[in-house]
């Protein structure tokens, strides 16, 4: 394994632990300035966007897993196809659970340091 791909490896690691924790500052560090993600139903949006998702959910409990499936390196930039399976749980609500595949496209920045740039989040909700 060479030093590229594990530190995308320990950037996958570092998103789901933040996510659990309700860390959002370090979850868009993870990320570029210009990311853009892709859900099914809605248009594409970009970070911005993602944050202030992010803001209403504080309070909600994450857990799961992204099992990265696929991991190819094309110079200073990565594809990676992963399986997330995950549980949010809203204060005294009823938990959802999400499961599917991702697309996502990253880059390695001027400092060094890989970081999602475009996202295909094709998770749905499970029974």
């Amino acid at each position: 394994m060479t030093d590229d791909e594990r530190a995308i490896r320990k950037l996958v690691e570092t998103w789901m632990d933040a996510s659990k924790r309700g860390d959002t500052a370090t979850v868009l560090s993870l990320m570029t300035d210009d990311a853009i993600f892709m859900v099914p139903g809605r248009e594409p949006f970009d970070k911005e966007i993602f944050a202030a998702a992010a803001q209403e959910m504080a309070g909600v409990h994450v857990d799961g897993t992204n099992e990265i499936v696929e991991l190819q390196l094309l110079g200073d930039w990565a594809f990676m196809r992963g399986r997330i399976d995950m549980t949010a749980t809203p204060p005294n609500g009823k938990p959802v659970r999400q499961s599917g595949y991702t697309l996502t496209l990253l880059r390695k920045e001027a400092d060094g340091a890989w970081r999602l740039a475009r996202d295909a989040n094709l998770l749905t909700a499970q029974g």
